[in-house]
Parts: structure tokens; sequence; C-alpha cells
């Protein structure tokens, strides 16, 4: 059985990471540098690094923070945020990144997962979808959860995965920020359609969310922040308490 993954993730904005709710009401948490280093020394499986503010902004990825990033850890390393071509996908790994985490771009013209697959592989293709539910569906959200489509979460989610995303990082709007849990109903939607690892983001708050969205949400890894960030719970913890549950971890 494969392991696991706990990845925290850092929001940044202005050079800070940053930590809100639902996507709004930001709140410093540190040096996305120094935070990074920390949570490769105590164990991550691997690392999200989402410039926030840069598709709002209109420009590219912070390059320069992403290389110091990259130099601080030894552990694997998405980044996000304000990447519109092959040629951002390019810069962004040649700074040091494994991976890159696609949403408004792939949105607007999904057809950037066909070349970005194509040129550097599926496996360094995150599809990352923001999902809102509205009535009886959830809906996708792009421009960091400020621009509303008419697309279906879940059929998006089979549709960028067709069309070569090589993982899915799937946030729920509703619970991001809220540490009430991941909406595992959103999880398992989409787990029973793809056929490619799916990360769950948007409201851990307790040790037993992270292990109701493996055993519920059929997620291959959880990705969390704010119990990182604020010292709720060290990865270890996580760790200790998943395996003592029989979910495999490193």
């Amino acid at each position: 059985m494969l392991t696991k993954r706990i990845i925290p993730c850092l929001d940044v904005n202005n050079g800070r990471t940053v930590k809100g709710t639902n996507f709004v009401n930001l709140r410093d948490a540190g040096d996305p540098v120094e935070l990074a280093a920390r949570y490769s020394d105590e164990g991550a499986d691997e690392l999200v690094f989402l410039d926030i503010s840069a598709t709002l902004e209109e420009r590219g990825t912070f390059l320069k923070l992403v290389e110091r990033i990259a130099r601080a850890i030894d552990i694997p390393f998405a980044v996000g945020g304000g990447i519109r071509t092959t040629d951002d996908i390019a810069r962004v790994l040649d700074a040091g990144a494994d991976k890159v985490a696609l949403n408004s771009a792939i949105v607007r013209r999904p057809e950037l997962l066909e070349e970005a697959a194509a040129c550097v592989g599926a496996q360094s293709i995150v599809a990352a979808i923001d999902a809102k539910r509205v009535g009886a569906m959830w809906l996708v959200f792009t421009k960091s959860g400020t621009e509303r489509t008419s697309r279906n979460a879940v059929d998006w989610a089979e549709e960028a995965v067709r069309r070569g995303a090589g993982e899915l990082l799937v946030t729920s709007m509703d619970r991001d920020g809220t540490l009430t849990g991941y909406d595992v109903e959103l999880l398992g939607s989409i787990a029973t359609r793809v056929r490619v690892p799916l990360i769950a983001s948007g409201g851990a708050g307790t040790k037993e969310h992270m292990l109701e969205a493996f055993l519920r949400g059929n997620a291959d890894a959880v990705l969390a922040a704010s119990i990182f960030h604020f010292g709720t719970y060290s990865i270890r913890e996580v760790k200790e308490f998943l395996s003592f549950n029989n979910v495999p971890v490193r």
C-alpha cells in the first residue's frame, strides 16, 4: 500500500506566509523560507507554495522566493500562482520546483494541460481546484476564489485528468481556514471519478480530520496550513496518530 502524504501549505502574499478563512481575512503566519525549512526538517513529505496574489495582480510567480525555498528544503516542492504558459512552467521548474499547480489558467484554456504534460510530463502537473458548494453541486472558482465559473468541480476534475493532470489538489472554499474538517463528500465524489493522486485541502483542524480525509474521502495526501503554522500539531504528532490508526505514513 502506498504511504499517505502530509503536506504543509505556504500561502504567500507580498513575501509573507498568510492564512485566511474562506479565502479572506488574511493574517500573517511567518517567513516562508523559515517555515519551509522547518517543515522539511520535521518530516513533511512535500511542500506546496502558492503565490496567492500573482493571478489577481496579473504578474508572474516570485521566482527568487521559489529559489530560496528550494535551496532550504530537501523534499518535493509544488508551486502555484501566476503560471499561465508552458514557458512559465519551465521557469518555475528551473527555479527549483518539482511540480506546478495550475488553476485559473487551465480553467480559462484547458488545452494548457495537454501542452504542459507534453512538455514536462504529467507527473509535474497538478490541477488545483478551488470548489464551493452552490445548491446541489460544487462549482469551480478561479482568481484566488474571487471569480465564480459555471464548471461543475467533479466534472472538471475528471476532465483535467483526462487532459494531462497527474495529480489533483482539491480545496473546499467552504471549509478553508474554518478548522471544521475537510469536505469528505466532495473528495469522495472526485476520488470515484479519477485514477490519479488526490490531495485534500481546506478545513483541517484536528488529526481526526486528516484521518477522515483518508478513510472517507479516499485522499492520497492531506494539505494543511493553520494547524502547522500556529503550532496546534507538529508533523510528527500527525504521523504518529495516523500510524496508530493503521494509515501508512513515512
